[in-house]
């Protein structure tokens, strides 16, 4: 009985000992991945507000889609979504096309990006007084 044991034991030792001996000394860690990051807005001051249209008390969102380049300005800028108001489209695509941002990384390179950013106007709660004086001049017009 006793002999049985023991070549069940050293058979299992001998398997031990060839398992660690195939699979060879292991490879050190390497170093870890260096971890992807998204954009990041540095310089993004809002867009002008149409005198026109804060005069009438309208504001509205602009869903702007926006291919941002490796250096962080923004290329090709395209309305997703209107806000119902052409001067309030146009005046988000022109301000956005100023913003800056600290690119997105991919491998700790910039890569460029596709971003979705609302933009909202909020009309004035009191109206501002050059609305007075665009007014007058619309009453001239007329």
């Amino acid at each position: 009985m006793r002999g049985a044991g023991w070549h069940r034991s050293g058979w299992a030792a001998a398997a031990l000992a060839m398992l660690v001996a195939c699979s060879g000394p292991q490879p050190a860690p390497g170093p870890s991945p260096i971890p992807a990051t998204d954009p990041v807005a540095q310089d993004t001051p809002p867009p002008d507000y149409p005198l026109e249209v804060a005069c009438a008390g309208v504001g509205g969102v602009v869903e702007l889609h926006i291919l941002l380049g490796a250096n962080g300005t923004p290329g090709d800028i395209r309305i997703g979504r209107s806000s119902g108001q052409p001067l309030l489209d146009a005046a988000a695509r022109e301000g956005v096309r100023s913003w800056r941002f600290r690119a997105a990384t991919r491998g700790g390179q910039p890569v460029a990006t596709r971003m979705k950013i609302p933009v909202t106007f909020t009309p004035p709660t009191m109206r501002p007084e050059r609305c007075f004086v665009l007014d007058e001049q619309l009453k001239r017009a007329r």
